[in-house]
């Protein structure tokens, strides 16, 4: 059979190799890439037919509704696309007059989807789609495969990837983990392990369809954190991302998840994070004994402004400003807002400045001691969040003119995750079960 099929090839490449002008190699490339699916879809139909011929030949299955045994009916014929090359399936066909339930065994026992393109392709869309903008990630995936999809094929397969993305199969178990972790641990300290949480705005537009004007489109936050072992030479060894719109009650069910599957008797967790109270909220029902640490640079901009406000831009603000954090990294608190409070406003501006950082710095005052952090080999920036939040959120969600559905927004977030995660390949088996369990 492969003898066939490389002789139906080559018959078709004759015409193009029989000229009088001699095919450059990116002409014989081209012509190989462009007809390569001829000879291999030959290939997979011969394995088919030649690996399933019990099933091609079948006369009676068990119905999976009732369970009944039924004779078949007829045979089928259907164009199957894969990443090799397109082919054609003839199985056949059994119906059970008990409960109406008609089926094909041969595709289950194949795994065939319902769609032209089957999972191999629908698992590289996916992919692109998720770095790309699905206009993009299609023509690409044109020109690489020879294969054509449409741009809607990639935002519908993206979306139903993305639910079966949940939080439980996105962030690695425990046992993922704690092997992670100990890789790093030397045996004689903890390793250090930061959970850090932020939000990143996303553009959303409402629901709406096109015989109705769908309205103003809005930044909704997406909550999201990042977990990581901080390594030698403060190297950030990612374990885990995880974005989403959501409220504080969904998202406190997250953390809840991601505080279960850390094994946290074995490491030093460090908590960062910026002013928001409901990050801190969450850190102290779910990581009681971890290190709470405030972000310095949110801490430094605070700082600054009321800085400027009182001093104006000049080299006093400059000075002001520097000691204040000194003090604060040597956990100095006390000292700093009483000073705050002895201060005498420059103007009204200064006078608003020094109150939001006096009670900035009372509501955060048991999470500086900078240097006492370093000096444990703590982080005291929470960069890696903000790189998480870059590369997950903003690389992808926030393109020039891109407004989202929340829902969609949600899907793509999830999938970018798991890609990220190292946790792409159980969402697929997730998404290949649900196929098959819809379709049954």
């Amino acid at each position: 059979m492969a003898h066939e099929a490389v002789d139906k090839w080559v018959e078709n490449l004759r015409d193009f190799f029989e000229r009088d002008k001699l095919p450059t190699v990116t002409e014989i490339s081209e012509r190989l890439h462009e007809t390569k699916q001829i000879l291999l879809g030959q290939c997979i139909e011969n394995l088919v037919r030649s690996l399933a011929s019990d099933f091609l030949r079948q006369d009676y299955a068990t119905c999976p509704e009732c369970g009944r045994l039924v004779r078949s009916k007829r045979i089928d014929k259907r164009k199957v696309s894969a990443l090799p090359g397109n082919f054609v399936l003839s199985r056949p066909y059994f119906y059970c007059k008990d409960c109406g339930c008609g089926f094909h065994p041969l595709d289950e026992q194949l795994e065939i989807v319902q769609e032209l393109h089957q999972l191999d392709i629908q698992k590289k869309i996916a992919k692109l789609a998720a770095d790309l903008p699905y206009d993009r990630a299609v023509e690409h995936f044109t020109d690489l495969t020879g294969i054509e999809v449409s741009s809607h094929f990639g935002h519908e397969t993206l979306n139903a990837i993305g639910e079966e993305a949940t939080v439980e199969v996105v962030i690695p178990d425990s046992e993922e983990i704690i092997r992670r972790v100990n890789e790093l641990s030397d045996g004689t300290s903890c390793p250090i392990l930061v959970l850090a949480a932020d939000g990143a705005h996303m553009p959303t537009r409402p629901e709406g369809g096109r015989a109705e004007k769908r309205g103003p489109g809005q930044y909704k936050e997406a909550k999201g954190f990042r977990l990581y072992i901080l390594g030698p030479d403060e190297r950030v060894i990612h374990i885990a991302s995880w974005h989403q719109i959501k409220d504080i009650s969904e998202f406190e069910d997250d953390i809840a998840l991601i505080a279960s599957r850390i094994p946290q008797d074995k490491v030093k967790i460090c908590l960062l994070g910026d002013g928001a109270s409901w990050i801190w909220n969450l850190y102290k029902e779910y990581f009681p004994d971890g290190i709470e640490i405030l972000d310095y640079y949110h801490c430094s901009e605070h700082v600054f402004e009321t800085a400027f406000c009182q001093y104006g831009d000049t080299l006093d603000a400059r000075e002001w400003a520097e000691s204040v954090l000194i003090r604060l990294g040597l956990d100095m608190t006390g000292s700093v807002i009483a000073g705050l409070k002895r201060m005498k406003p420059a103007n009204e501006d200064a006078e608003k400045a020094i109150s939001r950082l006096i009670t900035y710095l009372g509501n955060n005052k048991h999470r500086f001691g900078y240097n006492g952090h370093k000096k444990q080999g703590c982080p005291i920036g929470s960069g890696g969040i903000e790189s998480s939040n870059k590369f997950i959120c903003h690389a992808r969600i926030k393109r020039s003119g891109a407004w989202w559905l929340k829902e969609n927004c949600n899907a793509m977030l999830r999938v970018r995750c798991a890609i990220y995660n190292g946790t792409f390949k159980q969402v697929l088996e997730n998404y290949k079960t649900s196929k098959f369990n819809k379709s049954s």
